[in-house]
């Protein structure tokens, strides 16, 4: 009797472990070719082209929801579109089988996909940090923390930085909008010239630039207060003590490449009671945490830590070429980066006049074009040493060309 008793026991302990062990989603395996033509005879690029081809041919088979778009010239398939819109997590990619017909690259791979729109980075992006400015001035008393503006930004910088996916800078003297209740619409625009978020972005070696705005930080009273004597001076000396204050904060992340807004979101909160910040204390500071409103703004940095991870999780790696001596090209990026020696990275060259080559500034209305396939032989700490198919001068390379992962 003691025997099945236990094995009762037994199989019940068995059934509740079951229950609550996390189900892993399973990757989605296919067979897939992929195509792109051979230009300049560069088969290196036409092969990484045509395995991203066959990534999004995988998409479209699986079950998986994705949102392509695909542009062409000349049969060659543009990288960026293929790379950027899917929503298809590749976990596994193997390419069993290429060759070369009428100078096409056909690739045929195998390739794993998970429903779930989230990466694991290979490389770190440098990530540069601008100022929040305030909407409303009013709203922080000249008796409250001063270090809002640029204290928050600081602080998500540094979350960001400890995830270790990211490699941050701090600008936060920076406040990329003159009129912060337009934002993220940049005012200060120029034609035939780098928007700010480019011109940042390049002056400062980073690939991504990080702003927002504070729109609400407003204090009401709990209490409706009007008139005259002693009960509306009561209330009015209430209001120091229990108020109630909404918090609003927009956050933005802008592709240094492109100038393109990557990342959008709004984060609202509110606090009742004592609502005020003192003036000495710091953001992500102990004692700013301990504040009613400090805390509901750590809590934001951290959600929007978290959303910004995964929102660029999947987003390809990007830096620029800082030197080419015969034929070796120099990169603004090494060890610190991830990159690994035989890592291949895609060259995006303006191919015109209109590259400045002291600034590494290109205009806008510039096309960047894939103009092949940089090979790393050299790793160091902060930069890394390449070889293209081609000499750099054949290609149209040159200086503050970006070079990305996809």
């Amino acid at each position: 009797m003691a025997k099945i008793l236990f094995k009762y026991i037994w199989v019940a302990f068995l059934l509740t472990q079951s229950c609550t062990t996390t189900i892993q989603p399973r990757p989605n395996t296919v067979t897939v070719e992929g195509q792109a033509a051979i230009n300049k005879s560069m088969p290196l690029l036409a092969r990484k082209q045509a395995l991203q081809d066959a990534i999004r041919q995988a998409s479209m088979q699986s079950s998986i929801n994705i949102h392509g778009q695909t542009f062409a010239n000349q049969n060659n398939i543009s990288i960026d579109a293929v790379s950027m819109r899917t929503a298809a997590a590749v976990s596994n990619t193997k390419v069993l089988k290429e060759w070369t017909t009428d100078n096409i690259y056909h690739v045929v791979a195998m390739v794993d996909l998970v429903a779930d729109n989230s990466c694991t980075p290979h490389q770190r992006k440098r990530i540069i940090a601008t100022a929040f400015p305030l909407i409303k001035q009013e709203q922080v008393t000249a008796y409250e923390s001063q270090d809002l503006t640029g204290g928050i930004p600081r602080e998500l910088n540094n979350h960001l930085i400890e995830s270790g996916d990211f490699i941050g800078s701090n600008a936060t003297n920076i406040n990329l909008y003159p009129r912060p209740d337009l934002a993220p619409e940049i005012q200060d625009r120029a034609a035939y010239r780098p928007s700010k978020v480019m011109q940042i972005a390049t002056s400062n070696g980073t690939q991504l630039v990080l702003s927002g705005v504070i729109r609400d930080l407003e204090v009401e009273s709990t209490e409706y207060m009007s008139g005259a004597g002693p009960l509306a001076f009561a209330r009015s000396l209430a209001r120091e003590v229990v108020a109630r204050r909404g918090i609003g904060i927009d956050i933005y992340v802008h592709d240094g490449f492109t100038g393109a807004l990557l990342f959008q979101q709004r984060y609202t909160d509110s606090v009742i009671g004592d609502v005020w910040v003192p003036a000495t204390y710091t953001v992500g500071s102990e004692r700013f945490n301990s504040t009613s409103t400090g805390e509901k703004i750590a809590k934001i940095i951290n959600q929007a830590s978290s959303d910004i991870r995964q929102t660029l999780s999947c987003y390809p790696f990007t830096t620029r070429i800082v030197e080419i001596k015969d034929d070796k090209v120099f990169i603004d990026a090494g060890a610190q980066e991830r990159l690994n020696v035989g890592d291949q990275l895609v060259v995006y060259s303006t191919g015109g006049d209109d590259l400045n080559i002291d600034g590494g500034l290109s205009f806008i209305g510039r096309d960047k074009q894939p103009a092949g396939v940089l090979t790393i032989m050299t790793v160091m700490p902060r930069y890394s040493i390449g070889r293209l198919e081609a000499p750099a001068r054949d290609l149209g390379v040159r200086i503050g060309d970006w070079v990305k992962s996809w």
